[in-house]
């Protein structure tokens, strides 16, 4: 299998659940750790105009209102995201999947909280769709470290490309001498 390098010229976001309830129910990795990742995603998103889609799920309820950043980051976005009244595959949520099939992208970044329910399921379906799938692992997480463990285990074997938030910045950026790599540089804060 041959490396081609993603580029945001051909990729789309979707962040899933970033909810600040939900957040709170992953042990795998910290809050700060998985907010920052999340948030580095967003910016990222911004400054290489890649069409993202946010979702959450039952806001009004204990998994509560998404990140209060990601209407900072991307206004336009949080104001269209795609509130599911409780459905677990993003996917079957007829909003979300008709979002995604908009970007018109084939290639997509997936983030999502928790890994082990938030992210599995549709990451899963999108490949089964055909669509070329990156988990960004560590800008979400799961209640425990097996759960998390599994459900990336589970997404890889199906086909998803696994990657972290530093890894894909960098593949995203190409370079950090162009004026986007340099704002890369600084979303991730080592600039």
């Amino acid at each position: 299998m041959s490396y081609t390098r993603l580029q945001a010229k051909d990729a789309a976001l979707l962040l899933i659940d970033h909810q600040v309830g939900t957040m709170s129910w992953v042990r795998s990795t910290s809050f700060d750790d998985m907010k920052k990742n999340a948030l580095i995603l967003a910016k990222a998103a911004a400054i290489l105009k890649l069409p993202t889609v946010l979702t959450s799920s039952m806001e009004d309820q204990a998994q509560g209102p998404l990140l209060s950043e990601l209407e900072t980051i991307l206004p336009a976005e949080f104001e269209a995201r795609i509130k599911r009244l409780g459905i677990v595959n993003a996917m079957d949520d007829e909003n979300f999947a008709a979002a995604v099939k908009a970007t018109g992208r084939n290639k997509l970044i997936l983030a999502g909280v928790t890994n082990d329910v938030c992210t599995v399921y549709p990451a899963l379906t999108l490949v089964g769709q055909g669509y070329d799938v990156q988990v960004v692992a560590d800008a979400g997480g799961s209640p425990t470290k097996m759960a998390d463990d599994i459900a990336l285990r589970r997404m890889e074997k199906a086909g998803v490309t696994l990657t972290s938030t530093n890894q894909l910045i960098a593949e995203l950026a190409g370079s950090w001498s162009t004026p986007e790599g340099g704002q890369l540089v600084q979303a991730l804060g080592i600039g």
